[in-house]
């Protein structure tokens, strides 16, 4: 493709400038789309930021190129502390994503004089960044939620106990990845104050931190999640309310609420109660034969509640039932984290006998 007829600009070091920043801008936008391509496997984001290389490739123009040995960078290889910081794909994200956005800044300002076309394309694609970057972050928070839910077969649930949060850090510390906060007592100011306190505990262990039935406290403290009763708000409200990022569970004990939880998008489903439960006294246990039945074709993470300690995981297990929601049976524990050590250690057993 025969490329246009530009001026070359009067200052070769504006073509300099121009040429290292179509580079840094590409090779950012390349971050992305890897990570989109194997981070996320989304086609789409992939098509979408792919064409946004391209369009930048094709207007990297010869007498840009050609410039690069004009001056001698006397700043090459120069790197930042912050740099070594960016552990997390969430960081590198934002970090390329503010990369791109820069380099595009510094074009637009140098081309406008002699390539007012380039410069229109490099502020145009600097706008479509900062809506790209938090599409990407979202998704990224999202999948990374789903991957933990999938992966971990023990998901905690709090009750009210005086010294709740040293409870928790020693449930965390055992090595269990979901925590659900209920609220049980208290106005709605010291509630969100707790969640934010069991978000942070959940943030430094790298575990997700679900809100049960307020999705008001879960926007308010960010929440990973929330978790739904059947007597609260629909899913596909919650899912406007809340956003694409955040994952929604379901409590059902029959097949049309299960059926029409997964029909409007929930994240998982919560089943039970198995047995005789602590909290849920008025409730008749379903049996193991019933959850094994009502989980049987569902392809979305289940996980059985109610009266579970470890004691019968043994008998869930049996039944190829490896997913368990426990309250008591950790909250009571005389060491909460040895129990959870414990529980999960019975759950990851591949011996079903």
């Amino acid at each position: 493709m025969e490329q246009p007829k530009i001026n070359q600009p009067e200052d070769l070091r504006i073509s300099q400038i121009i040429d290292a920043n179509l580079d840094r801008a590409r090779e950012g936008l390349r971050v992305l789309e890897d990570w989109a391509r194997f981070g996320l496997g989304n086609e789409d984001f992939v098509i979408r930021i792919k064409n946004l290389r391209q369009i930048l490739g094709k207007n990297h123009l010869e007498i840009y190129k050609k410039s690069r040995n004009h001056i001698e960078d006397q700043c090459k290889g120069l790197s930042h502390i912050e740099q070594i910081h960016r552990k997390s794909p969430s960081k590198i994200i934002s970090s390329n994503s503010a990369r791109v956005q820069e380099a595009l800044r510094v074009i637009e300002e140098f081309s406008r004089n002699h390539n007012n076309k380039l410069s229109k394309i490099a502020s145009d694609i600097r706008y479509e960044i900062y809506t790209l970057e938090i599409e990407l972050l979202n998704l990224n928070t999202r999948k990374r939620a789903e991957l933990i839910i999938r992966e971990n077969n023990l998901y905690s649930i709090t009750d009210h106990r005086d010294n709740l949060l040293q409870i928790i850090e020693k449930i965390l510390l055992g090595g269990v990845k979901i925590i659900q906060h209920r609220f049980k007592e208290g106005n709605d100011k010291n509630h969100l104050k707790e969640a934010i306190q069991v978000k942070n505990l959940c943030e430094k262990y790298n575990s997700l931190f679900i809100v049960n039935d307020r999705v008001d406290i879960a926007m308010a403290s960010n929440a990973d999640g929330v978790h739904l009763g059947q007597e609260d708000i629909d899913v596909k409200t919650a899912r406007k309310l809340l956003g694409s990022s955040k994952i929604i569970g379901v409590s059902a004990n029959n097949s049309t609420d299960i059926n029409k939880a997964i029909k409007d998008g929930c994240d998982y489903i919560g089943i039970g109660p198995v047995f005789q439960s602590l909290t849920k006294k008025g409730k008749e246990p379903l049996g193991v034969e019933k959850i094994k039945t009502l989980i049987k074709d569902i392809n979305i993470p289940c996980f059985a509640i109610g009266g579970i300690n470890k004691l019968n995981i043994s008998c869930l297990k049996s039944h190829r039932i490896s997913k368990v929601a426990v309250v008591s049976g950790l909250l009571n524990s005389e060491d909460p984290k040895e129990e959870a050590i414990i529980i999960l250690k019975k759950l990851s057993n591949e011996n079903y006998s």
